[in-house]
């Protein structure tokens, strides 16, 4: 692939600006051997809400293509992305047409019947979409990254993703459709580049299918027992990989929960069981310590990799952390 770098094609690789480091790491293993994607939200931080520095601002003002996950994500960025980003391309990835979304759970706790069924219900779906990303990408990327570069011509005012839990990258179906979605879009304004991000793809899809079927026979000996997580994130990665969520202290953007939704999950933690109950990095876990000390094992969930360097190896290494922390504390 050496011939493919030349200086000349590195020096005009799009400037890329993105969101958090989950979709940071998708970008960077598309750019891999060309170019660096510029990160936004950094590691640490929760993007459900930040403050920009003033190098992150310069960044999106610079920016020829913005990737983002969506306002349902970080509704903070959509003006500077309007503003700053205005003259950049722009890639919102839970518009992307395939993408697998869920809506918002709102109780605490997460009956398991309903979990069941309703991942019944998208396993054909989910099948379907797996076998799409593999065997039509060549002929249906470029047609995604088309629809969502016109997608971003128009007024996003017409599109509601409230209803949307915005954490859909913890899907490995969700990552492996956008890393061929990416590609065709910087092949689109870098067209120079396209076979070298063609061929970056289509090593990162092979890995996130290795990925899957790797994490998928590390959970299945604890699929059936129960937990508790900080906030509802991870239904995609629970649908994915079967797991038996028995609720979560927060809603799926991190705000505070009432007494009585506290109530209702320590209630919860006696009456089904629940092995595990989850802290995250980005949050302070002492509400866990208070509330459920002694009654299940606390472990911890990354979502956003925060203890990991940013760069393409963030993504895989990040899933794979959480599968060992499911496995670890509901084995224990």
């Amino acid at each position: 692939m050496a011939a493919l770098l030349s200086s000349a094609a590195i020096a005009d690789v799009p400037r890329v600006a993105t969101d958090i480091a989950p979709v940071h790491s998708l970008v960077a293993q598309i750019m891999q051997g060309l170019g660096e994607p510029s990160l936004i939200v950094q590691p640490g931080a929760s993007p459900h809400g930040y403050s920009m520095r003033p190098s992150e601002a310069r960044a999106l003002d610079q920016a020829d293509l913005v990737i983002w996950v969506g306002e349902a994500l970080t509704p903070w960025l959509e003006g500077p992305i309007a503003t700053l980003g205005e003259n950049a391309d722009k890639i919102e990835l839970m518009s992307v047409e395939g993408t697998i979304l869920y809506d918002y759970r709102e109780g605490a706790t997460f009956g398991h019947h309903d979990h069941d069924h309703g991942a019944d219900d998208h396993a054909k779906d989910h099948d379907h979409d797996h076998d799409h990303a593999k065997n039509e990408a060549k002929d249906h990327d470029h047609d995604h990254a088309e629809k969502a570069h016109d997608h971003a011509e128009h007024d996003h005012s017409g599109h509601d993703h409230s209803g949307h839990d915005s954490h859909a990258w913890l899907d490995p179906v969700n990552a492996r459709l956008w890393l061929g979605v990416i590609a065709a879009e910087l092949a689109r304004l870098d067209p120079d580049n396209a076979a070298a991000y063609a061929a970056n793809a289509a090593a990162g899809q092979a890995d996130i299918d290795a990925l899957q079927a790797e994490i998928a026979a590390m959970l299945a000996p604890v699929s059936d027992k129960g937990f508790v997580v900080f906030h509802d994130a991870y239904q995609y990665f629970e649908r994915r990989f079967d797991l038996a969520a028995a609720g979560a202290i927060t809603l799926s953007d991190a705000s505070t929960p009432s007494a009585g939704r506290i109530a209702e999950l320590r209630d919860a933690v006696a009456t089904m069981g629940a092995a595990c109950v989850f802290a995250e990095p980005q949050f302070d876990k002492r509400l866990i310590d208070t509330v459920f000390a002694g009654s299940a094992r606390v472990g911890l969930l990354d979502p956003l990799g925060q203890d990991l360097a940013p760069g393409a190896a963030l993504y895989p290494q990040m899933m794979r952390g959480m599968a060992m922390s499911f496995a670890d504390c509901l084995a224990g």
